[in-house]
């Protein structure tokens, strides 16, 4: 099916003005739908009528700003296990970007927002604190928890709605925390789930080394990941973690 170029040009812009509200439909996608309709316009037709709807991003990129930033910023999320009962439990968890330190993981069955506040009151004392705050828009967090924030000089950063890779650093944890220990764990309750909570943070900063920071501990951070080389003879040991689920590695003395 053929238009003239006038009439193709007045179905296009009001068909791709539709799609350009969802803020998420590329060129193609958009083609794609007018074809189902259709109307055969072609892709760089489209792409004219997006720019109009989709102004270039000014200033540094998401990406650069965590890279610059990251000594400063600290990253929370909240998330749902379920316990041998299925009943629900809350764990909210607070991560330093630069080190990789899990700085809190801890659970509740209400996570209300003056719970949430007390937790970052207590790991905020004076002079102990992150320029910047990331989290998303869960309205769990609240006024108080805003409160806290504010008042100890922390900035908040809301991520955009439906955007997790904003937040991709905590999301990631939250996998890790599922993948390596909470998938393969029956809780029995709230207090046995913080018991593994508690030991898996504990051999997450010490003795996990990371990727994203060269192989890195957290707790060792500002050093090499290369430790010293072993004497002759030396013999590994290794120390069981969460049962025998996961097992740190060292030098016998």
């Amino acid at each position: 099916m053929r238009m003239s170029g006038v009439m193709r040009s007045g179905l296009a812009s009001r068909a791709s003005c539709r799609a350009v509200d969802n803020r998420i439909w590329g060129a193609e996608r958009i083609r794609g739908e007018l074809l189902k309709l259709g109307f055969s316009v072609a892709t760089s037709t489209i792409q004219g009528y997006i720019s109009r709807f989709r102004s270039t991003p000014t200033g540094q990129r998401w990406s650069t700003f965590l890279r610059n930033q990251a000594a400063g910023i600290w990253s929370c999320d909240l998330f749902e296990v379920r316990d041998l009962c299925f009943r629900a439990h809350y764990v909210f968890l607070v991560m330093h970007l630069e080190t990789r330190r899990l700085l809190l993981a801890t659970s509740t069955t209400e996570p209300t927002s003056d719970w949430l506040a007390q937790h970052l009151r207590n790991l905020t004392p004076p002079g102990e604190v992150p320029k910047f705050l990331i989290q998303d828009n869960d309205c769990k967090f609240g006024r108080s928890f805003d409160s806290v924030a504010h008042g100890a000089g922390i900035r908040v950063i809301r991520t955009p709605q439906l955007a997790p890779k904003a937040n991709a650093h905590c999301e990631r944890v939250i996998g890790s925390i599922r993948r390596e220990c909470l998938d393969h764990i029956l809780t029995l309750n709230q207090r046995h789930l913080q018991l593994v909570l508690d030991e898996y943070r504990g051999y997450f900063n010490t003795s996990r080394p990371h990727q994203g920071i060269d192989q890195r501990r957290p707790s060792t951070f500002g050093k090499p990941a290369l430790g010293r080389k072993p004497p002759a003879g030396a013999r590994v040991v290794a120390r069981p973690v969460l049962g025998g689920l996961h097992h740190v590695y060292q030098i016998a003395a």
